[in-house]
Formats: structure tokens, C-alpha cells, sequence
């Protein structure tokens, strides 16, 4: 499945970020590519995010709208400012096709510019700003984080893109695979509209990229070299963020979604505490036990017993 991300200058990096863990994480949980996607820019040149970092096109013009099996607007503080004609062709072009058009975060606000969330349920973030009061009728304002409405999805900036695209997932290739690409996100069941998956909160996006990170590569963690590397920083660098954002080192932070989800799965599943183990990345069963007994104060055995209605 083909999927296109249109960038906006001043978007927010961890828009394409999570876009970027969703896919991929989904493409390793399906043992197979998938999905492929590719980066245009609204301008054709490289466009700068919200925090300074340039990122160029993959592709320039606006070819191959009717192939395209998903388009995802990513935009900024001003999203109406660049409606280039290319991209309303494209835009059009597709949903002839009956491609699904996407907006995260105020890229809902350019879907709805351009006609085409009229007559369905969408958010539409930052509509409440001044210059956007009263217009747009002929669309139902959703108050949930994400809504989709035949072949158009649009979702909240953040965390809400991770739970838009699951959805989307489990709509076009299959719940199974999407509800394994939330689990790796999240120790809780795959989100509804209105709700979001839990992931300790911080307002520092690139620790929220750490997170995103880490909770996709669960069941075999990987280096803390690793993760630096994928954020651009040094090791010192991310330990030093890390302690500043989230008040923990990066190994406790990785440790402590490790443990949430294996208590998920204590509470909800029958596994075994060694297939619980290794699910969750423990070297072994013993050394799982002693870590969950550490941090949540009793045993997985202990914990399961006391669920157990007595007789």
C-alpha cells in the first residue's frame, strides 16, 4: 500500500516522526513491506519543521495522485498559507480514486479549505482560532482525537496520529496487524476515537520520538547507542534530555514502558510468565520476576492470584 506524506512548512517533527514508527513497526509485525510511503513538501523544496530541522522532498510534482492508497497532510501554525494548484489537483485526483485523504493536526484545516470534509464527521484542529470562526458549516466538528469518515481520516496532532493510523491499518489490511502495532506503542488495547494510548507525557518532542522508539522495539530492545543515534544525539546528550524531560535516565524511561506492558499482559492475558518475559525482553523468566517484583511491589504469580475470584 502506497501511502504519501504532503509536508508543511513549520510542522511539528513528531507529526512525521510517528508516522514514520507506525509504518515501519507495522511493516515488521507484517513480516513483509506492506506499506511504502514517500515525502513530497507543499512548496517542492525542503521545508523547515517547527523546530528548525530541514526536511527535503522525496519526490517532486504531483504525479501519481490515483495510486496513492493513503495522503497525509502534515501541517503548521499557517497551514492555508500554501494551497499551490499542483497540490489541489493531486487532492482532487485522488479522491476520484477514492484514495483516503488525510489531515494530522492542522492539516485538517487545509482538507477542510479545500472541500473535502464536506458533509462528514472530521476534527479539525486550531479551527477555533479567530480567522477560522464560523467557516466550514457544512462539516460536523468531532470533539475525539481522531475520526474517520468514508475515506477521510483526520486526527489531533501527538499521540492521536499513532491511534489514527492503527485505525486506518485495521480498516485496509487487517485489525490483527493493527492492534500488534498499538500494543507496541501502548500496554493498553488499541485506542477508540476519543481516547489515546498512554505513553508518558512530555512536551519535548524529541523524547517523544525516545519513547516512540523504545516502545516499538520492546520484545528485543535494543542499544541505548541505538536510540541516540535514531534522534541525532549523543548518548550524553539524550541521558541529559532524559533527565531533564522525564526526571529518569534513558534505561530506567525503557525499562519502565517494558514493565507496563508486561503488566498489561499479566492482567489481560493467560500467558505464561516466561512467554511474558520474552515478550517483553528479559533474558529470563527469573530475572523478569525480579524486575516486576521490584517495581510494582509483588510478583506477576502474586498479582494474577489476587485477580482470582476465591472460591
Amino acid at each position: 500500500m502506497q501511502v504519501s506524506l504532503v509536508l508543511f512548512p513549520e510542522m511539528p517533527i513528531l507529526t512525521y516522526a510517528l508516522t514514520h514508527e507506525v509504518l515501519t513497526l507495522a511493516n515488521r509485525c507484517a513480516g513483509r513491506d506492506l506499506f511504502s510511503w514517500q515525502c513530497r513538501t507543499v512548496t517542492g523544496q525542503p521545508i523547515t519543521t517547527q523546530e528548525g530541522v530541514a526536511l527535503p522532498p522525496d519526490l517532486a510534482g504531483w504525479q501519481d495522485a490515483e495510486s496513492i492508497d493513503l495522503i497525509l497532510l502534515c501541517a503548521g501554525s499557517q497551514p492555508l498559507r500554501h494551497l499551490p494548484m499542483g497540490l489541489r489537483g493531486f487532492l482532487g485526483r485522488a479522491a476520484t480514486a477514492q484514495s483516503t485523504l488525510g489531515g494530522l493536526g492542522t492539516g485538517t484545516l487545509v482538507l477542510a479549505e479545500l472541500g473535502h470534509l464536506e458533509g462528514r464527521e472530521a476534527v479539525l484542529e486550531g479551527a477555533d482560532q479567530v480567522e477560522h470562526r464560523g467557516k466550514w458549516p457544512g462539516i460536523a466538528r468531532s470533539g475525539a482525537n481522531f475520526c474517520m469518515d468514508r475515506q477521510r481520516l483526520t486526527a489531533r496532532s501527538g499521540l492521536p496520529v499513532v491511534d489514527a493510523l492503527s485505525a486506518w491499518i485495521g480498516r485496509t489490511a487487517s485489525p490483527a496487524l493493527a492492534a500488534q502495532v498499538s500494543d507496541a506503542f501502548s500496554p493498553g488495547p488499541l485506542a477508540k476515537p476519543g481516547e489515546t494510548q498512554k505513553l508518558p507525557r512530555t512536551s519535548d518532542p524529541v523524547l517523544m520520538r525516545m519513547q516512540a522508539v523504545m516502545a516499538s522495539n520492546l520484545e528485543q530492545p535494543i542499544a541505548l547507542e541505538v536510540v541516540a543515534r535514531e534522534l541525532e544525539l549523543s548518548p550524553k546528550q539524550m541521558r541529559t534530555r532524559c533527565q531533564n524531560g522525564l526526571g529518569v535516565t534513558p534505561m530506567h524511561a525503557y525499562l519502565q514502558l517494558r514493565l507496563d506492558r508486561a503488566r498489561a499482559l499479566v492482567r489481560e492475558t493467560e500467558l505464561s510468565v516466561q512467554d511474558i518475559a520474552t515478550a517483553t525482553g528479559f533474558v529470563s523468566p527469573s530475572a523478569f520476576t525480579r524486575s516486576y517484583r521490584t517495581h510494582f511491589g509483588e510478583t506477576p504469580r502474586d498479582m494474577r492470584a489476587a485477580r482470582r475470584p476465591r472460591a
